[in-house]
């Protein structure tokens, strides 16, 4: 598995972005199907499919990290970390995930069109 990192600018509040990071009704509106949250186990329903993550990290408004738990690599992760621009106040949403090596371009595919429905569902 090779860690990758993808950098998104968004043009939306801190508060409206982390809240379709870290909660299962945001989650829902853009990442999968469906969202079902139990204490700190996420599930994830797309066509049928469903998988589940463990909510490892949560900094309000910074920071929200995930461990896919049918993952066979104890130390992947994905994550989406949000950061300010102090000169142009622009968001930067920043996403780290992990891949096999033959699988990264398509992962980063999937984020691209992942990132492109959260944008139509933040409107900008």
């Amino acid at each position: 598995m090779k860690k990758f990192e993808l950098e998104y600018v968004l043009q939306a509040s801190t508060k409206v972005v982390f809240d379709r990071l870290s909660s299962a009704s945001g989650l829902s509106e853009w990442f999968a199907d469906d969202v079902n949250q139990k204490g700190n186990i996420y599930k994830f329903l797309w066509d049928g499919a469903e998988q589940e993550a463990e909510l490892l990290t949560k900094k309000d408004n910074r920071l929200i990290r995930f461990h896919w738990l049918d993952s066979e690599d104890e130390e992947s992760f994905f994550e989406f970390k949000i950061e300010i621009d102090a000169l142009t106040n622009d968001l930067s949403l920043i996403i780290t995930d992990f891949a096999d090596e033959d699988e990264i371009d398509e992962s980063i595919e999937l984020w691209d069109s992942q990132i492109s429905e959260l944008k139509h569902v933040l409107g900008i």
